[in-house]
């Protein structure tokens, strides 16, 4: 075979939450074919094949779209089957629909996909569609670029807080003094009054989701939450006070090379008495 040229033209659109692959365009033409025999009666059945060459030639030409056409085929399958919600663990679970047709670039294809994360157990029934983010990679090749919606980190915030996975108990911190009821009794007199040189704990779950906010400069977050002071009295947990804790930080990240570096700061952090067992105290000497 001499210069034969084979063009397919496809087209992938969403369908339902997966990609449908179908081709629209496909040909094939072959320049010069030559076949040729040796050996035997080679020279007779030479005559024949030369004088069929015409046909088996657009029997090449119809045989090769037909095969590729049905490749294709196999693959609209395989992109249709792909799933469309994977269980990260027992508590959430990530929307993997695409949203939108692909986009197409000069040298690149645009895939966008929910993302959202939901709870496992949940049946994704809708597709949420989200303002365009245009991110650019300046001007270097990249072989695969993958941009985040703020919205991905808040639904897996909200997901897990409403699976009451935020929640801590700290029983440990670098100044071990500080949960002893005796490192407070000029700070919180009455909570040394009532229970002297006893240890103590602290029940922490957050009051809200916590809220991410993205920007092209910064990833900032605030935390709400409830800090619920036990002391251990006894052979008893006694809750003694309530304090609400909010939390505002910022921070940026960066990659350099193989490895994704970043740092945080604290833009603000104050605590108010919620209620209390032990009477009134200063907060802000608290804080």
């Amino acid at each position: 075979v001499q210069g034969m040229e084979v063009g397919i033209t496809m087209q992938i659109k969403n369908y339902n939450g997966s990609l449908a692959l179908s081709v629209s365009q496909c040909g094939c033409n072959v320049k010069d074919l030559v076949i040729s025999l040796d050996g035997g009666a080679s020279w007779f059945y030479q005559g024949l094949i030369n004088a069929f060459e015409d046909h088996i030639r657009a029997a090449v030409e119809k045989a090769i779209p037909e095969n590729i056409i049905d490749g294709t085929s196999k693959l609209d399958s395989l992109l249709q089957s792909l799933p469309r919600s994977v269980n990260l663990n027992n508590v959430s679970a990530l929307n993997m629909s695409f949203v939108n047709d692909p986009q197409y670039g000069n040298s690149s294809i645009e895939f966008d996909i929910n993302g959202l994360f939901s709870p496992a157990i949940a049946k994704i029934s809708n597709l949420q569609k989200h303002p365009q983010l245009s991110l650019s990679c300046g001007g270097a090749s990249k072989m695969l670029l993958l941009s985040l919606d703020e919205a991905v980190f808040n639904s897996a915030l909200e997901v897990y807080f409403k699976a009451g996975s935020m929640h801590w108990i700290v029983d440990n911190v670098p100044d071990q003094s500080l949960l002893n009821t005796a490192s407070w009794k000029f700070i919180i007199p009455r909570l040394y009054w009532s229970y002297p040189n006893d240890d103590m704990l602290l029940n922490i779950s957050m009051a809200s989701s916590p809220m991410m906010r993205i920007t092209s400069k910064k990833i900032g977050a605030t935390i709400n939450a409830d800090m619920i002071i036990d002391v251990l009295h006894d052979t008893e947990t006694i809750p003694v006070a309530c304090i609400s804790v909010v939390v505002s930080a910022s921070g940026v990240a960066e990659a350099a090379g193989n490895k994704v570096y970043g740092k945080v700061k604290l833009d603000n952090f104050s605590l108010s008495l919620k209620w209390s067992k032990i009477g009134n105290f200063h907060m802000s000497l608290i804080q």
